[in-house]
């Protein structure tokens, strides 16, 4: 999927946001509502709650655009 930036029309790239956690690494993901605390995970989400979040990159600008 070419994608064009909204801002300067330079190409996007396709990439993700990395997420570094305890012990390892992963990819971000979205999940509607509020954050609810936990003592134990630091937010308590159910799992299939979860959408992976894709990111495009403006190679001339550097904006970032991203979707679930």
């Amino acid at each position: 999927m070419k994608k064009t930036c909204p801002k300067c029309s330079g190409p996007m790239e396709s990439g993700f946001l990395l997420d570094e956690t305890y012990g390892g690494t992963g990819q971000a993901q979205w999940t509607q509502g509020e954050a609810k605390r936990s003592f134990w995970t630091g937010i308590r989400v159910p799992s299939d709650e979860r959408h992976l979040v894709t990111t495009y990159r403006c190679s001339k600008c550097g904006y970032l655009e991203s979707y679930a």
